[in-house]
C-alpha cells in the first residue's frame, strides 16, 4: 500500500511562518531503544566547562552569559550558563532560585537595546548536558517574525552590521555588571578611514587651501583700509593766529646789555643773591616798559616820560640787581 502524503499542518499558513511553495512533510523515523549521549555529558568533555571567561561577555562566580562567534539576523543572541556542571532538573535551590533572577535580568538588559520589541526565552537541552537558556531579541516592528519560527528566522535573515552587534553586546554586559559580575564585552572601535584615492585627498588639500586664501584677502583687506582722515580746512578761511615772522621775532627779543649779560662761570646763587618775588616782580615791569620804549623809538615816536619817582625806582633796581651780580661773581 503505497504511502500517502501527510497534509501539511495549519501553522504553514501563519504570517510567521519563514517558508512557502509546495511542501512536503518529512516521513518519521522509528524510535530507538537507546538514546545517544548529548554532548558534554562527562565534565571532561564539555565545551561549556573548559571554555574560558574571555570567551563570555559577563561572567560572576555562579554564572555567565555567552554570545555567538559573529553577528546572525537578530539584534542579539545569547545563551545563559551556569558555571556548575548541571542541567536544569538538577540544580540546587540557591541555583534555582538565581536562575530566575538571572532570567528576569538578562530579558531586561537585552529589551532595553534599540530596536528590540521582544525577547524570547528557549530552553531545549537536547544538544548539550550542560544547562545554557537561550534569549533571542526580536526587531521592533517585524510582526512576521512574531511566534515560535523566531529562531528559524534568525538562520534566514542577512547578519546585521557587526559594529551594531558589537554595541549591543557591550550595552548588555554593562546593564548585568550594574547588578555585579564582570563585563569582558568592549565597544566597538570608532572607524576612521583616509580618502580612498590620491584624488580625493588632492581635491580634499586644494578646498583647504582656497578657504585659507579667502580668510587672508579678507584679512588684507581690512588691514589696507583707510581711515576716516579729518578734513581739512579751506585755503581762504583765516586762522585765528598768525604765524610770527622773522622779523617780529627779532623785534621781541631784548638786546644783549652789559647789564643782563650772564657771567661765563655762573656761581651757585647763595641765599642774599636769591631774588625776592617784590624783585621779580618789579624786573619784569621795567622789562616791559623798555620794550614799549624800543617799539616807540623804531616807530619814530618819543618815548613816554616817566615819573620822577619811577625813575627813581627803577634806577635803584638798576643799582640793587648790579649789587647782586658783583656779589654773585
Amino acid at each position: 500500500m503505497p504511502d500517502t502524503a501527510s497534509p501539511v499542518p495549519d501553522f504553514t499558513k501563519w504570517p510567521s511562518f519563514p517558508f512557502e511553495g509546495d511542501l512536503r512533510v518529512k516521513q518519521l523515523d522509528p524510535p530507538v531503544d537507546n538514546e545517544p549521549s548529548r554532548k558534554g555529558e562527562d565534565a571532561a568533555d564539555c565545551s561549556a566547562c573548559n571554555a574560558p571567561d574571555e570567551a563570555y561577555i559577563w561572567v560572576s562566580e555562579r554564572w555567565r552569559v555567552r554570545a555567538m562567534d559573529r553577528p546572525t539576523g537578530l539584534p542579539m543572541v545569547l545563551i545563559l550558563e551556569s558555571r556548575s556542571h548541571l542541567d536544569l532538573g538538577d540544580l540546587p535551590n540557591l541555583l534555582a532560585a538565581e536562575l530566575g533572577v538571572m532570567t528576569v535580568r538578562l530579558e531586561r538588559a537585552v529589551r532595553s537595546l534599540d530596536g528590540v520589541a521582544r525577547v524570547h526565552v528557549n530552553r531545549w537541552g537536547d544538544g548539550s548536558a550542560h544547562l545554557h537558556m537561550w534569549f533571542l531579541a526580536r526587531p521592533y516592528g517585524r510582526l512576521q517574525l512574531r511566534g515560535t519560527f523566531l529562531s528559524l528566522w534568525d538562520d534566514i535573515l542577512p547578519p546585521i552590521p557587526e559594529s551594531r552587534w558589537r554595541e549591543n553586546l557591550a550595552l548588555v554586559a554593562a546593564w548585568l555588571a550594574e547588578f555585579g559580575g564582570k563585563p569582558l564585552a568592549e565597544p566597538p572601535r570608532i572607524e576612521w578611514q583616509a580618502p580612498s584615492s590620491l584624488v580625493q585627498q588632492a581635491e580634499a588639500e586644494a578646498a583647504i587651501l582656497a578657504l585659507k586664501a579667502d580668510a587672508d584677502d579678507t584679512s588684507v583687506a581690512l588691514i589696507e583700509a583707510p581711515a576716516d582722515e579729518p578734513a581739512e580746512a579751506p585755503a581762504d578761511e583765516p586762522t585765528d593766529m598768525a604765524e610770527p615772522t622773522d622779523a617780529d621775532e627779532a623785534a621781541e627779543a631784548p638786546k644783549a646789555t652789559p647789564e643782563n649779560a650772564a657771567p661765563a662761570n655762573p656761581a651757585p646763587p647763595t641765599d642774599e643773591s636769591r631774588p625776592t618775588a617784590a624783585t621779580a616782580d618789579k624786573d619784569a615791569a621795567t622789562a616791559d616798559e623798555d620794550a614799549a620804549t624800543v617799539d616807540l623809538a623804531r616807530q619814530g615816536q618819543p618815548a613816554p616820560a616817566v615819573p620822577a619817582a619811577r625813575s627813581a625806582e627803577q634806577s635803584e633796581a638798576r643799582g640793587s640787581k648790579a649789587e647782586h651780580q658783583r656779589a654773585a661773581t
